[in-house]
């Protein structure tokens, strides 16, 4: 039996064609391609100003630095993000601050982080999850009332939306991930959409060496950077993969609803928020209470894998890593990120499945784990 990845890209015969069609014209590094990218996915920004990079934690990185983030400086985040966002925040110098989140948004929790500004505080980087945002005006008003930058971390939501508004079109910065689990690809890339051109300007000189041209035509660097442009050919794909997302946003929202509809009444099972208009899906994630089960996460995993069904984790906290207890967080400081860790699995969750693959795993899952499986509805 074909192993069912948990994740991975939908590149159709036009997108490679596009892709080839770049590398002949022998221009592949930065180029006219990565403009025409770039103003296309400004448009689906309202025509904010958007910038290209090879990653999303390059994005992330740069627009730290480009708020002016560095030593002495402290960032509040949730610890329920990917690795990168702790990362880079060490990587300027500065302090990772972390807070919990809801455990079924995940969205940051915005008391805890009105209770964590301090005078050293520079910014609030929230990290947005599938099926449903955290109240963004309300993250807003508390940035504006606070004086402070906001980073959104928007990876994993390309094509959501608030009050009818996308993600990227509104508010301070915003990052979006290209990588071929999210829900268009580049195969490696990123985005970074800003308030306006001065900042755009700044992210241009970041992103390529520091770099910045002289009247006379010769260069100059005043801020040591490193090499974060995207090619031609990532931005050729981009650009077929952009005209495609609506209809795979679309999918990935059946097979949502699919999960939903036929996934096992379980115990303890929390499932991610159902029905919350405008929201995108790049991954279906469940926490299950694996002990009252009478299994355990690894058994569980390797039990679907046996069944050719494969599963991800995500994410475990950053608070927890060596690099969060090193600088000073501890176990039991955020109980829903900390839940998350241990008891979430990732399904399947992918523009080449169908609704009989999600039938499928729900089946599967409810073999796994001898609970009675949901009658498809």
């Amino acid at each position: 039996m074909a192993l069912l990845n948990f994740s991975q890209p939908a590149i159709d015969d036009a997108t490679i064609a596009a892709m080839a069609a770049t590398i002949r014209t022998g221009w592949i590094a930065s180029g006219p391609r990565v403009l025409e990218f770039e103003r296309a996915l400004s448009a689906t920004f309202g025509g904010r100003p958007t910038r290209t990079l090879t990653s999303a934690t390059g994005a992330m990185e740069l627009a730290l630095l480009a708020c002016g983030i560095g030593p002495g400086d402290e960032v509040i985040t949730s610890t329920q993000s990917f690795f990168s966002t702790m990362n880079m925040i060490v990587k300027v110098g500065a302090r990772p601050v972390f807070v919990d989140c809801d455990l079924v948004t995940r969205a940051i929790d915005l008391d805890q982080v009105r209770a964590a500004i301090t005078p050293h505080t520079k910014a609030i980087v929230p990290t947005h999850f599938p099926g449903a945002l955290g109240d963004m005006d309300a993250l807003y008003a508390l940035a504006r009332d606070r004086g402070l930058r906001v980073i959104e971390d928007a990876a994993l939501v390309q094509g959501s939306t608030w009050n009818g508004q996308p993600v990227g079109s509104f508010g301070d910065i915003a990052t979006f991930s290209f990588h071929p689990n999210k829900n268009m690809t580049t195969i490696e890339g990123g985005a970074i959409v800003v308030p306006d051109e001065e900042t755009a300007r700044r992210i241009e000189v970041l992103r390529f060496h520091g770099i910045e041209r002289l009247p006379d035509d010769t260069r100059d660097v005043a801020t040591a950077s490193g090499k974060y442009n995207m090619s031609d050919v990532s931005a050729a794909i981009g650009l077929a993969q952009l005209a495609q997302l609506p209809g795979f946003l679309a999918r990935r929202q059946r097979l949502a609803d699919r999960y939903v509809d036929v996934f096992p009444a379980i115990d303890g099972a929390v499932l991610p928020p159902q029905g919350v208009p405008g929201q995108s899906w790049n991954m279906f994630c469940v926490l299950l209470a694996y002990e009252a089960l009478g299994t355990t996460r690894q058994s569980f995993r390797a039990a679907l894998r046996a069944q050719g069904i494969a599963t991800g984790l995500s994410y475990e906290p950053s608070h927890l890593t060596t690099l969060g207890r090193n600088l000073g967080w501890r176990e039991g400081q955020f109980p829903h990120a900390e839940r998350i860790g241990r008891e979430t699995v990732t399904l399947p969750l992918h523009c080449g499945m169908t609704e009989a693959d999600v039938d499928r795993v729900c089946a599967a899952v409810a073999q796994v784990l001898g609970v009675p499986g949901a009658p498809a509805r």
